[in-house]
């Protein structure tokens, strides 16, 4: 029998949604943009650092713009998961 691609995998787990954030390709904009973030904090600190006070507010602002909005598009793709299952994004099932 040939392998079905089935989500969630319950053959393999007993929760309902382990590996959703990289299992669900939705997800990846958010995290790549939560992952430019803390790169661009880091960023801002070394700058910031070094004295160039102009690029450290420019990477500053970029990187608190990526983290809300990495953040906002995964949360926001976490309730749609859960509304779709008519649960809360607070509720527990399975986490």
């Amino acid at each position: 029998m040939p392998y079905e691609h089935r989500f969630p995998d319950d053959s393999r787990t007993t929760r309902s949604h382990a590996g959703e954030s990289i299992e669900v390709a939705r997800n990846w904009p958010g995290i790549i943009l939560t992952a430019i973030g803390i790169v661009l904090v880091a960023l801002t600190l070394t700058a910031a650092g070094y004295g160039f006070e102009g690029w450290a507010v420019i990477a500053g602002i970029c990187g608190g713009v990526c983290l809300v909005a990495g953040i906002a598009m995964v949360i926001a793709e976490h309730r749609r998961v859960k509304s779709g299952e008519g649960a809360s994004l607070r509720e527990q099932r399975g986490h």
